[in-house]
């Protein structure tokens, strides 16, 4: 009885060192790629072996918002799309941290969309990690920016109309260095490519593709999230270089993933200490 106990005393998780295991079980429901995400992000971490002390995750609002609280680091939980202004303070308060936003299409490219540029432009030393699942999920299933057409949501009842954004186009134009996309499913290259993007310096974006199960998929008939990652899957096309203005994704058509921006830019940073320097 005694060995026995012991050995349920040296079980661990395997990313028990970079997950917070007492605020397990998490929030998202079954069949959510946000914690397929989650995971990706633990093993680029493992990777990378950065020194956790000077790592920081910063979410906002919303189901992908709620991973500042599972990742074992110091992490803040903003208001809803304020998550790049404040990574920005904080990585020009101590530029020694590596930062990271992880949060949701609907907090970084609606109601965030104007720090998203504009930190873009300004190459901010920063990885976001931008989890699309096409909808408001966790504020009652609102059309999003990146909602398809013609997709249903609960303010779209007779279908989208609106033209959605193109993540990767959006994040190109403004100035990102480091532009990709993957499904939840794509973990090995979901996670090698976190682990690219938190190389780069200056403002890097990892767009995932992720489904919701509980409105997107529920309101369209797509059947449950395990459908619907397979879906995703099935019908990517990895095309590294493609040219941003070609990778709009259209309602349940083919999903076009890779790496299609890698250059380089002076950070903000860099900028700014030769502009001191004279």
């Amino acid at each position: 009885m005694e060995s026995v106990q012991i050995q349920q005393k040296e079980k661990r998780h395997p990313m028990e060192n970079l997950l917070r295991m007492d605020r397990m079980p998490h929030i998202w429901c079954t069949g959510c790629g946000i914690g397929n995400a989650v995971s990706a992000f633990a093993d680029a971490l493992a990777i990378l072996d950065f020194d956790l002390d000077k790592v920081c995750v910063v979410s906002g609002i919303g189901c992908t918002g709620r991973v500042a609280g599972y990742i074992k680091v110091d992490s803040f939980h903003t208001t809803h799309g304020r998550a790049i202004p404040y990574a920005t303070g904080i990585k020009l308060g101590n530029p020694d941290l590596k930062v990271i936003v992880i949060s949701g299409d609907g907090d970084l490219v609606s109601i965030g969309g104007n720090h998203f540029v504009h930190a873009a432009r300004r190459n901010i030393d920063l990885t976001v990690i931008l989890v699309n699942n096409f909808i408001y999920a966790m504020t009652g299933g609102q059309v999003a920016p990146t909602t398809p057409i013609p997709a249903y949501t609960t303010t779209s009842p007779f279908g989208n109309f609106e033209t959605p954004s193109n993540v990767p186009q959006l994040a190109e134009a403004a100035g990102a260095v480091y532009v990709a996309r993957w499904t939840a499913l794509h973990m090995r290259r979901l996670t090698y490519s976190i682990v690219d993007a938190c190389k780069k310096p200056g403002f890097s974006v990892v767009e995932v593709i992720s489904p919701c199960a509980m409105y997107y998929s529920r309101i369209n008939k797509l059947g449950d999230g395990l459908d619907m990652m397979r879906f995703y899957y099935d019908h990517s096309m990895i095309k590294h270089g493609e040219p941003t203005d070609h990778l709009e994704i259209d309602y349940q058509k083919e999903i076009i993933v890779g790496k299609f921006v890698d250059r380089e830019r002076p950070t903000f940073s860099e900028s700014m200490k030769k502009w001191l320097e004279g």
